[in-house]
């Protein structure tokens, strides 16, 4: 197979006008790799259309000729899912014009976007009406709404909110066919029939392409606190966050659990991070509280918590924020630990799920099974523990070859996957499937599961044209 032709390429510029079709190999750069550099794929054309009516043209034209469409949103993924192939087949399809906000509603409490919008900027526009949208991601200034709704993205307020599936109400989504599906409903109930929006939520930009969406906002909080504390182990993080759940209730927005060395890393790289306490511990818990009457009652619900929790020999070291400022400090720490490993070499990461209680039976259970593999590994291992979602990254050994380390990437996710699923987990929780985890999701989901996938993808994308060999073998 080869790319599209120069008399096809034109149609597609045509479309969108020439000064939104890139063509040249510095401006399509950036569009040929993913974050952790694991994929670099080709293309002859970059096509940034600027409404639904131009990605329904592009789409149309596409599959009528047979072209394949990757979809690009803020290009933060992990997993490969918005790279084209290395054949140079495909093209690429970028959201990044279309950034309008069509509608706020503060009293129905929706928003109404077009799936390019910059997550940052849907922030600053719920609280322009004193309202919040809750996902926050450490992405959140590049990633936009569509890719956040394809990949069903999770973030550190999941525990209060939900993920992407729960803070959607409507979509508006242009088919491969290029037909336009309008659902851009705000209603909160609607059992009128199949519920298409679920199937394009997670699908990856398989199904099609969301356009725009209608988001739910919720009442901003009026009060709100942060802690950061010290445990022994994650059994005694477990018992932490029972203990704030036990007396928070609702309030408990985020429980963000990091071992000792995730949390080194960040110190040490990440500008104008320190440690809060006074001395280094084996594992770190921070903790948001959000209320809604004032900031004396989240002051004193998080004292509480603490005070108990010290009392019960649960904790080993605590601090409370004094101000926003060092709110934003201790989040920002967290926010970062991914990126700090990058000073640190190699870096062969997984974004699993168990179910809660699971939490610490899995850490132990991988951090052995990996150092018995890997001498010296660097287990940098930090999450969500509130939902089970733990990012198990590993850093090479202190003076490994990085290429070596990281060619061992399949036999360290196959060890932790088998860990993973042998506590009923997911292999991924919140950055999808993509190219990374194809094959593996084949192997571990039941047959019935994935003929499943195929006879949707099928119907709904028959000429194979959407983000071919993502989730699904092409």
């Amino acid at each position: 197979m080869t790319g599209p032709s120069a008399d096809l390429i034109a149609r597609f510029s045509a479309i969108v006008g020439a000064r939104h079709a890139l063509t040249e190999a510095s401006d399509i750069a950036p569009f040929l790799i993913e974050t952790r550099g694991l994929y670099h794929g080709k293309t002859s054309l970059v096509l940034k259309p600027g409404s639904t009516e131009e990605v329904s043209a592009i789409l149309k034209l596409a599959s009528e000729t047979g072209t394949p469409v990757v979809p690009a949103s803020g290009r933060t993924g992990h997993v490969g899912g918005a790279v084209p192939r290395e054949a140079g087949t495909d093209i690429v399809l970028s959201m990044e014009r279309m950034t309008a906000i069509r509608k706020v509603d503060a009293s129905g409490n929706f928003m109404v976007v077009d799936g390019g919008v910059i997550l940052a900027d849907v922030h600053k526009a719920a609280a322009e009406v004193d309202r919040l949208f809750p996902l926050s991601l450490g992405s959140e200034g590049s990633a936009r709404i569509g890719g956040n709704l394809a990949t069903n993205a999770g973030g550190t307020a999941v525990l209060a909110y939900g993920n992407m599936r729960n803070l959607c109400l409507g979509l508006e989504v242009v088919l491969p066919t290029g037909e336009i599906w309008d659902g851009l409903r705000s209603l909160k109930k609607d059992n009128t029939g199949y519920d298409l929006r679920d199937l394009f939520i997670g699908a990856e930009g398989t199904l099609g392409i969301i356009t725009g969406a209608v988001l739910k906002l919720f009442p901003r909080p009026k009060g709100h606190q942060v802690a950061f504390a010290a445990v022994s182990s994650p059994e005694q993080a477990l018992a932490l966050f029972n203990l704030f759940g036990n007396r928070c209730g609702a309030a408990l927005t985020g429980f963000e659990l990091m071992a000792e060395m995730a949390f080194a890393f960040t110190v040490k790289h990440t500008d104008g991070a320190r440690n809060p306490l006074s001395g280094s511990y084996p594992w770190y818990t921070l903790i948001d509280i959000s209320t809604f009457d004032n900031q004396d009652s989240a002051d004193r619900m998080i004292t509480a918590a603490l005070e108990e929790a010290f009392e019960k020999g649960i904790v080993e070291d605590a601090v409370i924020a004094k101000s926003e400022a060092e709110i934003a400090e201790l989040w920002h720490m967290r926010e970062t630990m991914s990126e700090a490993q990058k000073p640190e070499g190699g870096s062969i990461k997984h974004d699993v799920s168990v179910p809660v209680s699971s939490v610490p039976a899995f850490l132990h259970e991988a951090d052995a099974a990996v150092m018995r593999a890997v001498a010296g590994a660097r287990i940098c291992a930090f999450g969500h523990i509130g939902d089970g979602n733990i990012h198990y990254n590993i850093s090479q050994p202190e003076g490994a070859d990085k290429a070596a380390f990281l060619a061992r990437w399949g036999e360290v996710n196959e060890i932790v996957h088998a860990i993973v699923l042998a506590h009923g987990g997911s292999i991924s929780a919140e950055h999808g499937i993509g190219r990374l985890k194809r094959d593996e999701l084949a192997r571990i989901r039941q047959p019935i599961e994935i003929e499943m996938m195929q006879r949707i993808k099928k119907a709904f994308d028959p000429a194979g044209i959407m983000n071919p060999d993502k989730v699904l073998k092409a």
